[in-house]
């Protein structure tokens, strides 16, 4: 396994970012480039197992992140359950049972190929790195040695002089996340109808998904109180009244 030129280049500019919503600093976008993918993303595990997005190219990988934290199924999930990769070239040529709500989403966004690498130290999976292409088809033999190597070299630098230590704990804190909308209104959810933090996460997920908006932008409803859970209905609407 060799390392191309233009990933020896991004490696170099490769170092953990602590305290602020983009925990590495390079840019994610050179890193598609070089690997021959349109976007892009990492994301750690927190100690309750969910996936929180620390560094990610713009425009699909985000909402790839989104729709797998939205639905709890796809190749990072996959990934993180196996701790093995998740290699799938051609969407279009799995069956509808694989990931049965996320593929119509996929299509619609008209991702074609995904490709997960676990960030692993010994049996732990500490994260996921996803790559997206519109196009299916494999990724070249360069491409999967960059990306192997850029998956290690990752995991190296988030444990390096502690800086996973510091990645992680950012993670748990709310203020520092991608998703901090989402830990406080799932907190407020919690309270409003009076049920568990797990079970509120998922009303939040369940309401997202059926009226096709992003998690991020439904939780940022209910934290700024134009979305309410008080109510003894199976779905609030944004005034907060029962649908009838």
């Amino acid at each position: 396994m060799g390392t191309s030129a233009e990933m020896a280049a991004v490696l170099q500019t490769l170092h953990p970012v602590t305290g602020a919503q983009g925990l590495i600093g390079t840019d994610p976008e050179s890193c598609a480039r070089v690997l021959g993918v349109d976007g892009v993303a990492l994301s750690l595990l927190t100690s309750d197992g969910t996936a929180e997005m620390v560094w990610a190219s713009e425009g699909d990988s985000r909402r790839l992140e989104d729709l797998q934290f939205t639905l709890g199924e796809g190749p990072c999930v996959d990934a993180v359950g196996r701790g093995s990769l998740v290699i799938e070239p051609d969407l279009s040529r799995l069956p509808a049972d694989r990931w049965p709500v996320l593929l119509p989403e996929l299509a619609a966004l008209g991702i074609g190929a995904v490709f997960c690498f676990p960030l692993l130290v010994g049996r732990v999976c500490m994260g996921i790195l996803t790559l997206q292409r519109r196009a299916a088809g494999p990724l070249t033999d360069a491409g999967m040695d960059d990306a192997l190597i850029l998956t290690g070299a990752l995991t190296a630098v988030l444990l390096d002089g502690g800086a996973a230590s510091d990645a992680l704990m950012a993670v748990e804190r709310p203020s520092d996340l991608y998703r901090a909308a989402v830990h406080q209104a799932t907190g407020m959810i919690s309270v409003q109808a009076g049920i568990p933090l797990s079970q509120a996460l998922l009303r939040l997920r369940a309401y997202a998904y059926r009226h096709g908006r992003p998690i991020l932008e439904v939780a940022e409803d209910v934290v700024a109180r134009r979305l309410d859970f008080r109510n003894d209905g199976p779905e609030p609407d944004p005034s907060g009244r029962k649908r009838g």
